[in-house]
């Protein structure tokens, strides 16, 4: 260890090492971050404008949108920089510090899922007591529980991490700082690093994935139990675009973060899956597939246009 110099920087592989195909996949991922932007922004604005909007649903929903802005930025900024960059290099507080927020980011996103899940049993299975259930105080403290279970999550392993020591090898291959992606490049003993990596991302992972899925079992069956088919159309509307965010979102985090690291293709497009794409269609899916935004959409472009109307 003596002989070995302590490593200060990183270097990013990325998504290619052709020139020209950088400069494609820089006007393609900066379209898509601008798309990201634009369209979480515009939920917001459509959601905090409308008074319609203004209930628990739309209270997470505009507080997912928020989270998708800060998650898609942990990200996308800093690969856009290194498609224009020879030097695709970051520093070890700086890798880290990205670490730290994106799984701050991620974390707390899985426990706002589950949050939007028990929302929608109440709303479904309840819906006399609806408005006394899910009630402001209780919104805003499930939302800042979920907030608070993220930062815990990235806190602890974040702290664990600096233990260890980088040195010779410093290539990372992937487009992100990740912490799977870390382990391999420690001249320290990761194991246990591993070990709290997959245990935290298991128990926050399958914890609220289990919420999620007894949620929906309860009203899945109160949904089969109605005599409208109007509301039940209605009902399935609302849950099929909820489920469809849990599945793009668990379905490639847990197989990146339960499975060792190998720097293979699929393993970086599954990491573009929930760290890039999840936040690009999060608004589309809740916006296209509702009602009650579109129309709120429609009025506030009316409002716009005609304002003496």
């Amino acid at each position: 260890m003596k002989n070995v110099s302590i490593t200060d920087e990183f270097v990013l592989l990325g998504l290619s090492s052709d020139p020209h195909m950088e400069s494609l996949l820089f006007v393609l991922f900066l379209v898509i971050y601008l798309l990201t932007l634009m369209g979480n922004l515009m939920l917001l604005l459509v959601i905090r404008a409308d008074s319609h909007l203004h209930t628990p649903m739309y209270f997470f929903l505009s507080n997912l949108s928020f989270l998708d802005l800060c998650f898609s930025s942990v990200t996308v900024p800093k690969m856009l920089q290194d498609f224009l960059s020879e030097k695709k290099t970051i520093s070890v507080w700086g890798c880290i510090t990205q670490c730290f927020f994106f799984l701050l980011s991620a974390g707390t996103e899985g426990c706002l899922l589950s949050a939007m899940a028990y929302d929608r049993y109440a709303a479904i299975c309840q819906p006399l007591l609806y408005t006394v259930v899910m009630s402001r105080p209780l919104c805003t403290a499930l939302v800042s529980a979920a907030w608070v279970m993220g930062f815990l999550n990235s806190l602890v392993n974040n702290l664990c991490i600096q233990k260890l020591q980088f040195c010779g090898h410093n290539v990372i291959p992937h487009f992100s700082c990740e912490l799977p992606s870390l382990f391999p490049l420690s001249c320290t003993d990761p194991t246990a690093n591993t070990i709290l990596l997959e245990a935290s991302t298991a128990f926050l992972g399958l914890a609220t994935l289990a919420l999620i899925l007894f949620s929906y079992s309860k009203i899945i069956s109160a949904i089969l139990s109605m005599h409208s088919s109007e509301g039940q159309g209605k009902a399935f509307s609302t849950c099929s675009s909820h489920l469809t965010v849990v599945l793009l979102l668990y379905g490639t985090a847990l197989f990146r973060y339960t499975r060792p690291p190998s720097g293979s293709v699929l393993e970086q497009v599954v990491s573009l899956q929930y760290s890039v794409i999840t936040s690009l269609l999060n608004p589309l899916i809740y916006s296209l597939k509702n009602q009650e935004v579109k129309a709120a959409l429609q009025r506030m472009l009316r409002q716009q246009m005609c304002p003496s109307a």
